[in-house]
């Protein structure tokens, strides 16, 4: 059965740097690709980040240079770093496991940036 918890959100200031966490169970980060999605209110969901089974990763053009994604195996965690925080990363975050076209998704954890 897989489950993933998110954690790590919360109100920040513009410029200022959060990290978010997924513990994940019954994921093997070998076999899935995990990724980081957020959606704002009225906004359609966007992929921000994404690591695959073989250690590549991609960002979307908003965040690069500022968010990075990383797992760590022997906690099965998924980490979001985020750093220089602007208003418009405001949203809810999700954490994704990805196994073709099948997706499992946390419950999310918001993140506030005040303006």
């Amino acid at each position: 059965q897989v489950q993933l918890v998110e954690s790590g959100g919360g109100l920040v200031q513009p410029g200022g740097s959060l990290r978010l966490s997924c513990a994940a169970s019954g994921i093997s980060f070998n076999i899935y690709t995990m990724g980081w999605y957020r959606q704002a209110p009225g906004k359609r969901r966007e992929l921000v980040a994404a690591i695959s089974s073989l250690g590549s990763t991609n960002y979307v053009d908003s965040v690069k240079g500022r968010f990075t994604i990383s797992t760590d195996v022997a906690k099965n965690t998924v980490y979001l770093q985020m750093n220089s925080l602007k208003s418009e990363d405001t949203a809810v975050y999700y954490c994704d496991a990805q196994f073709g076209i099948k997706h499992y998704w946390g419950q999310g954890t918001e993140v506030t940036v005040s303006s």
